[in-house]
């Protein structure tokens, strides 16, 4: 993934995932696209805490960890894991971002369903990779495996 420091300014902080959650029903909102929401809330129950005991709720320190996964309708076809570590995995039309900071979710929907998102290919090597720029010269890249396209995806080449 190649993707540059972005600056502070350029984006609200999203400090909880509720408030991420939150972000991503507004964009889905400006794009009209349904949002299904499924949130996983305790040390015992979200994905990274599988060394996490029996009915162990509570992270060492103390918090609740949450994590949710949000799925949004329409084309692409588009799911976001949003983790208590804040980051997030991002997945559009089967290419998966991950380690995507969970201040940058909003900015980086905006790019995939406001057209800027891309496929650039190369001859040789060859491959082909979907990019998704955000403000601030800030741009995330994943090589598309398995060489087949989605329709979306094929639209977008560039």
């Amino acid at each position: 993934m190649g993707n540059s420091a972005p600056s502070p300014q350029q984006r609200p902080h999203l400090p909880t995932t509720e408030s991420a959650v939150t972000a991503v029903r507004e964009v889905a909102e400006e794009y009209r696209l349904e949002v299904t929401v499924t949130d996983d809330i305790g040390a015992d129950v979200t994905s990274r805490r599988t060394s996490a005991g029996a009915f162990t709720v509570l992270d060492p320190d103390g918090s609740l960890p949450h994590e949710a996964f949000v799925e949004l309708g329409g084309d692409p076809a588009v799911t976001v894991q949003l983790f208590p570590e804040d980051d997030a995995k991002i997945t559009v039309d089967g290419v998966e971002f991950a380690d995507v900071p969970r201040d940058a979710v909003p900015a980086f929907l905006r790019s995939v369903y406001g057209g800027l998102a891309h496929v650039k290919t190369r001859f040789f090597p060859p491959g082909q990779w979907l990019v998704v720029p955000l403000p601030g010269d800030e741009t995330y890249k994943e090589l598309i495996l398995g060489g087949a396209l989605s329709p979306w995806l094929a639209r977008h080449i560039r």
